[in-house]
């Protein structure tokens, strides 16, 4: 059993296959305390669980014993889900306000349940068993006097080494509740001598994922996202690492968000040398009024402890999203090598281009041709006819049907990329409806790359282009999806708005993934501005980044696989000289690098000497060789 309630201690013991992880209920007033989290401790029914590590035997003690000191204890005990506003002045993980402008609250234990299943997150991307059932306990909290309930969920993946952490809250009193703050998860490690490094990944356009590692300091150090998006600048994980780790040896406490819009994932080094690691929902705008009955779900952190340094880390979350968040028909199937137009022609291609692109990559051993942007409305630059989904007919100088049918008769696959969230004001779908792009009224809209956010908070507007979207695919047999996002998100016009809109993708995409199972769906946002976790739910691969230089895209996919496995790293090899960064690089580097991802060009093979047409054949023929082994 992976999850047990020991009575005699009041303690809860999870346990992976190398890992433990323990937590108690303490005093009468039910506070939750984090009793452990490490290497594997030995249980058995004639020992009691280190219970002891609390200290609350100690001063300031509990407040049953000593209640003229509550604000020392409340301000020092490791607390499992920490309140606000009360006494402890660390990090909270919840802060509410209700109807009468009250923002204190502490949640407190009230039952708990431990069963042999993983309950899933309504509308939100979460992991999932394997062939085996995992254990989850769900511990049952509460502050009666503001009428708040909270479910704390734990689920152990034993042979990953992996503990899951999620939130649920409900409304219990008669009124509105205005939540502003929810973590998902909060991990408190006692003081000690030891010294702890924290681990983010930072970066921009074009240089995504970069790690970055210093001394964790007294104070608060933290990464976070209030794009819209989990962003390009910052990615939704967060490590603590002994200050002697390596790659291979040391301790390593990581959590890893499953989400894509909007976080926070923090440090904190208290006076007392204790650290208070938190993950969840940027409370930036964030405002989401819970009303009476109403529950409200937060995403999912990933989170697990090695002491095998960062390669143990690494496993872990390969192997956990490898078997137990990557879906669909593609997760342990080879994806099909293909070749984006984008690159070699950018906006500029008819039909005839692109099947002469498409007959000289089925001679190198391409499998694929991905059309790009620019084939739908009136689009001949990035100035227009984002929500207008339908072919440019004229464009092409036919059907899209016919461009299908004509593509994979040279033997090669057929894949089309989309922008679905996005609307240029010079389009039909603004002209007609204004309203559904996100605004501010009285205020000028915040423009980028000329285009502005659909407001996939509204069920109308997600309605109206998988309308659209679904009319397109059904033209002929797409294999191949590319769904793009290329601006971060402005214009908040309410605190519930960034967390509705992420929903909102996420209901676009399970009914895309739904309606054509067959489809490879490769997620991306200006290249690596969305790659998470919660996208991974849907797209088996993501789009690294738009900078596909060589150099660059070593040290890139470098930060991406610290948790995501090599299958879902979309990688290209390009032209030269680069078209990011202007250097070249022979094709031997250009080429193992994009080996080392799901693999494709991104160049016009008749601009190609002879002599690299056979090197790409041999690059073919080798990726080929090894391609299970890699991914």
């Amino acid at each position: 059993m992976a999850i047990r309630y020991i009575e005699q201690d009041r303690t809860f013991w999870l346990d992976t296959e190398h890992t433990s992880y323990l937590l108690a209920i303490v005093d009468q007033e039910n506070f939750v305390g984090h009793v452990y989290y490490g290497q594997k401790l030995q249980y058995t029914e004639n020992t009691p669980a280190p219970v002891y590590l609390l200290r609350t035997g100690e001063a300031p003690f509990v407040p049953s014993q000593n209640n003229r000191e509550r604000v020392s204890f409340l301000d020092s005990f490791p607390m499992e889900y920490p309140g606000n506003g009360l006494g402890d002045y660390r990090e909270s993980a919840i802060s509410v306000r209700t109807a009468q402008g009250h923002v204190g609250v502490q949640l407190q234990y009230v039952s708990h349940e431990i069963v042999k299943e993983k309950p899933a997150l309504p509308g939100l991307p979460s992991t999932f068993p394997g062939d085996e059932d995992c254990d989850t306990l769900i511990l049952h909290l509460a502050d009666p006097v503001i009428g708040l309930a909270a479910d704390l969920i734990y689920t152990t993946f034993e042979e990953e080494d992996v503990i899951t952490r999620s939130v649920i809250l409900k409304n219990t009193a008669g009124q509105p509740i205005y939540v502003t703050k929810v973590m998902s998860a909060c991990l408190d490690l006692d003081g000690t001598d030891e010294k702890y490094d924290i681990l983010t990944l930072h970066g921009s356009w074009g240089r995504e994922r970069q790690m970055e590692r210093r001394s964790l300091m007294h104070g608060k150090q933290s990464v976070g996202s209030v794009r819209g998006e989990s962003s390009h600048q910052e990615h939704p994980f967060i490590a603590l690492l002994s200050a002697d780790a390596t790659q291979d040896a040391g301790e390593v406490y990581g959590m890893h968000f499953v989400y894509s819009g909007n976080f926070l994932a923090q440090a904190e080094l208290s006076q007392f040398d204790s650290i208070r690691m938190t993950m969840g929902i940027h409370p930036e705008n964030f405002v989401w009024k819970l009303e009476q009955g109403e529950s409200f779900a937060a995403p999912e952190v990933v989170m697990t402890y090695s002491s095998e340094g960062l390669s143990g880390m690494t496993h872990h979350y390969h192997d956990m999203y490898r078997g137990h968040l990557i879906r669909g028909e593609y997760r342990d199937k080879k994806r099909p090598i293909l070749i984006n137009n984008w690159e070699a022609t950018y906006f500029d291609f008819n039909t005839e281009k692109l099947l002469k692109i498409a007959e000289q990559a089925s001679k190198l051993g391409i499998e694929m041709l991905v059309m790009d942007d620019g084939w739908f409305g009136k689009r001949d630059d990035d100035n227009s006819s984002l929500g207008d989904w339908f072919v440019n007919e004229k464009k092409l100088g036919g059907t899209l049907s016919e461009l299908i049918d004509r593509v994979h008769a040279q033997g090669v696959k057929f894949g089309i990329w989309i922008e679905p969230e996005m609307v240029n004001e010079d389009s039909n779908l603004y002209r007609e409806h204004p309203d559904w792009a996100i605004q501010i009224p009285g205020k000028l809209p915040v423009r980028s790359r000329n285009q502005l956010i659909l407001d996939f908070s509204r069920k109308e507007v997600r309605d109206n282009i998988f309308d659209q979207i679904c009319a397109v695919f059904d033209q002929g047999k797409i294999d191949y999806v590319k769904w793009d996002m290329n601006r971060s998100m402005a214009d908040v016009y309410a605190g519930n708005l960034a967390y509705d809109y992420v929903l909102g993708v996420y209901d676009f995409m399970e009914r895309l993934v739904t309606r054509y199972p067959d489809i490879l769906l490769e997620g991306c946002s200006g290249g690596g501005g969305r790659f998470d976790a919660g996208m991974l739910y849907y797209s088996p691969q993501i789009w690294c980044s738009d900078n596909t230089d060589a150099i660059n895209r070593t040290r890139i996919q470098y930060g991406t696989s610290f948790f995501y496995p090599v299958s879902s790293m979309g990688a290209h090899v390009s032209a030269v000289p680069n078209h990011q960064t202007g250097r070249v690089t022979s094709l031997k580097t250009r080429g193992i690098t994009a080996m080392a991802g799901t693999f494709g060009y991104e160049l016009n093979p008749a601009l190609l000497s002879d002599e690299e047409k056979e090197e790409i054949r041999e690059q073919i023929k080798t990726f080929k060789k090894y391609e299970m082994l890699i991914n």
